[in-house]
């Protein structure tokens, strides 16, 4: 199921889209969850990173479309965006917040579905895995594929990826459960580990991206077996 976010202040523009996105559906088969909001304050009040698409109006009255875009890119590098415009020297500047593409009112439904197809074809290229976690100010989406490992110290969990070092709450348990399914493991008590991120094992030491990470006794083991299995399977 792809989350979708329309943001429009026309209701009529706002249903037809809608309506494209279901009649997309039964042509296709592919599912949407579909999240109308008419204007950009809307959607920006409390932003979860959840949404793979975002259709998004240029021209609204309280905050326009480019802003809009400009704020959730801060908060969400990986959503795509489609602009929707009356004129296309708007949609221009919608290269400059990473917008796939842009679509001019009034949307006839082939244009749409092509554009939407685009994006679809996007999302479903990404194959990714994505952990929401809470961060100091709000959420942040983490691509999994980034991540190098995570930090268990106290109450705090510590992300060392590709992006930066984020501090969020939790427990490594809990993580761990969460990324069952993902090639993690855990190299002592206190480091949850991308095995897709370890280029090397010397000794008591794996090489995680830049970070050498001491590799516990009671630890070894499991490690070791989970990194073979790995890289078995996966040819690296």
């Amino acid at each position: 199921m792809i989350r979708v976010a329309i943001v429009e202040d026309e209701a009529a523009v706002r249903e037809q889209l809608s309506g494209y996105l279901q009649r997309y559906t039964r042509q296709y088969g592919t599912g949407f969850e579909i999240h109308p909001f008419e204007d950009g304050m809307e959607i920006l009040d409390d932003y979860r990173p959840v949404y793979d698409i975002i259709l998004l109006d240029i021209e609204m009255k309280h905050l326009d479309g480019m802003e809009t875009a400009y704020r959730i890119r801060q908060l969400d590098p990986e959503v795509i965006l489609v602009f929707i415009t009356n004129m296309a020297q708007y949609a221009i500047k919608g290269y400059a917040v990473g917008a796939l593409d842009y679509l001019l009112k009034p949307v006839p439904y082939f244009a749409f579905s092509q554009q939407l197809q685009k994006a679809v074809e996007k999302v479903q290229r990404r194959q990714r895995r994505y952990l929401v976690v809470p961060v100091s100010g709000g959420l942040r989406r983490l691509d999994v594929s980034r991540v190098f490992y995570i930090e268990s110290q106290g109450h705090q969990m510590h992300f060392y990826t590709e992006d930066g070092h984020f501090i969020s709450t939790g427990t490594l348990k809990a993580l761990e459960e969460k990324l069952s399914d993902c090639p993690f493991a855990r190299c002592n008590s206190g480091y949850l580990v991308n095995l897709a991120q370890v280029s090397g094992v010397q000794q008591n030491e794996a090489q995680v991206g830049p970070y050498q990470l001491q590799i516990s006794r009671p630890k070894r083991k499991s490690f070791l077996a989970a990194l073979a299995d790995y890289i078995g399977g996966e040819g690296i």
